[in-house]
C-alpha cells in the first residue's frame, strides 16, 4: 500500500526507510492526467512485492518544499531511493512492463536474503551453510572465519580468507588468526624485539604488522611502533 508523504514526513518515510527497503517516490497532482495512468501501475507493481519495495506518493501542490528540493519541472516524476540516497528516476509516463521490470530490479537477491538469515543465526553450522551458499560473499566468509578464530580453528580461518580480496576486515581477521597460532604475552616487548629483524626477516615483519593490526589505530602504541617500523625499513 502506498504511503502519502509530506514535507514533514519525507525524512522518516523515504530517506530513513530506504536504508533497509527501496522506496519509489511518485511526484503527482490530482489534476495531472498522465499521473492517473502511472500511479496505479506503480501501486500494482509495488504491492506485488509484499513490502520489499515501497511506493511513496508526494502531492506536489501540497508539498512545494519537496518539489523545489528535487527540482521537479513536470509530473509525473519518479525518484528511486536506496541506502538513504536518490539513485535513479524518470519523468513522464512509462508502460506497465517497464515499471514491472524496474521494480523487479529493486528486489533483494534471494540468495543474499538466505545468506543474511543464516548469518543472523550465528551458529557454526549456519555460518558454514552461508559460505556454501555464497562462497565469495565477504560477510559470510569473514563471519565464519571470525567464529573459527574464537573456537580454535585459526588455520582453517586463514585458508578461508584466501578466497577473498584483502579488505580492512579480512586483514584484521587474518592478523588475529596468525597471532592466535603464536600468542604474544607482551606486545611492547615483542615489538621491540621484532624491530631488530623486520628489515631482513619477512616472518618477523608480518608478525610485527599483525600485532599493530590487532592493537588497532586507537592504541597509542600503534602509531609509535609504526613510525619505528618505517624508520627501520627505509
Amino acid at each position: 500500500m502506498a504511503l502519502d508523504v509530506t514535507d514533514a514526513t519525507f525524512q522518516a518515510d523515504v530517506v530513513e526507510r530506504s536504508l533497509s527497503t527501496p522506496v519509489i517516490v511518485d511526484f503527482w497532482a490530482p489534476w495531472c492526467g498522465p499521473c492517473k495512468t502511472l500511479t496505479p501501475i506503480l501501486e500494482q507493481a509495488t504491492d506485488a512485492t509484499d513490502g520489499q519495495v515501497v511506493l511513496a506518493k508526494v502531492n506536489v501542490d501540497e508539498n512545494p518544499g519537496l518539489s523545489q528540493a528535487f527540482g521537479i519541472q513536470s509530473i509525473p516524476t519518479v525518484v528511486i531511493f536506496q541506502g538513504g540516497q536518490p539513485v535513479d528516476g524518470f519523468a513522464g509516463g512509462q508502460p506497465q512492463h517497464v515499471i514491472e521490470q524496474l521494480v523487479r530490479a529493486l528486489l533483494p537477491d534471494p540468495t543474499q536474503v538466505r545468506v543474511n538469515e543464516l548469518l543472523s543465526q550465528g551458529t557454526e553450522d549456519s555460518l558454514r551453510d552461508a559460505v556454501a551458499l555464497a562462497p565469495g560473499n565477504e560477510d559470510a566468509v569473514c563471519s565464519l572465519a571470525e567464529h573459527l578464530v574464537r573456537t580454535g580453528g585459526a588455520e582453517e580461518a586463514l585458508t578461508l580468507l584466501t578466497r577473498l580480496p584483502e579488505t580492512d576486515r579480512v586483514r584484521h581477521i587474518a592478523a588475529t588468526a596468525r597471532l592466535s597460532l603464536n600468542p604474544v604475552d607482551n606486545y611492547d616487548e615483542e615489538l621491540t624485539a621484532l624491530l631488530e629483524r623486520v628489515k631482513d626477516d619477512e616472518q618477523a615483519r608480518q608478525e610485527f604488522l599483525d600485532i599493530l593490526e590487532t592493537m588497532g589505530p586507537l592504541d597509542p602504541r600503534t602509531a609509535k611502533f609504526r613510525k619505528l617500523l618505517t624508520a627501520r625499513l627505509f
